[in-house]
């Protein structure tokens, strides 16, 4: 018998179809391997797309609020004299009011009633009337303290807010400001335009309501008007 140990072992040869079948699957295999890394640079750049359509709504949203505040402002000023219109004083008196009530301090309202407006509107006209309605406004502005507060309440009435003054102080500025106003003279073509003005103080009280404090300047105004006509006829 043939020694079968022998014998030499026969090598198993891949049939060649098999071949092709075996670089597809490790081609397969690299293609599979591929996938995440493509995956993950898709969400990386959807993630980036989504920050900045985030940064720019978050733009957005800020320029809104930057506009909003800005009209919001712009309702308390008076579009003719670029100073604070009624509602806009209303608001400073209610917190002037509010903090000598709690800190005790010191503050005074001047209410200002123009003199010969009405005779201006009526012979040049509105526009003139407006020339010096802005004059009126600046000279104001001028003749008090940045912490002061100026404004215009009625057609041709102004009120000032001064801080930290005492009675006489207060009513000595009021007349400064008349004096103010009626150095303020207005080149209209060929006319030069001149107002006078009456000014009545009230000092703010720690119980007081805006009204009642309006209310007393008011009053004080027109005192003031009466006497000055007065002494203009006497």
């Amino acid at each position: 018998m043939e020694d079968e140990t022998a014998k030499p072992r026969r090598t198993a040869i891949m049939p060649p179809r098999a071949r092709p079948r075996l670089r597809s699957a490790q081609t397969a295999g690299r293609q599979t391997s591929r996938a995440p890394k493509s995956s993950k640079r898709s969400s990386r750049a959807l993630v980036m797309q989504l920050a900045a359509e985030v940064d720019a709504l978050a733009a957005e949203l800020a320029a809104s609020r930057a506009r909003i505040s800005e009209l919001e402002a712009r309702i308390d000023i008076d579009p003719l004299t670029e100073i604070r219109n009624r509602r806009g004083f209303q608001r400073e008196l209610e917190r002037s009011l509010a903090y000598v009530k709690r800190y005790g301090t010191s503050a005074a309202l001047i209410y200002i009633d123009l003199d010969g407006f009405k005779p201006i509107n009526d012979r040049h006209g509105h526009a003139a009337g407006d020339v010096v309605l802005k004059a009126v406004a600046g000279a104001l502005v001028r003749a008090v303290r940045s912490s002061d507060i100026v404004a215009r309440i009625g057609g041709d009435e102004f009120a000032v807010l001064l801080w930290n003054v005492t009675g006489a102080a207060a009513k000595g500025k009021a007349a400064a400001l008349e004096a103010a106003i009626y150095a303020t003279a207005v080149r209209w073509r060929n006319s030069t335009l001149v107002v006078g003005a009456s000014a009545g103080v009230a000092l703010l009280g720690a119980l007081d309501r805006p009204h009642e404090v309006l209310a007393r300047a008011d009053a004080a105004m027109y005192a003031r008007k009466a006497a000055r006509k007065e002494r203009a006829t006497g």
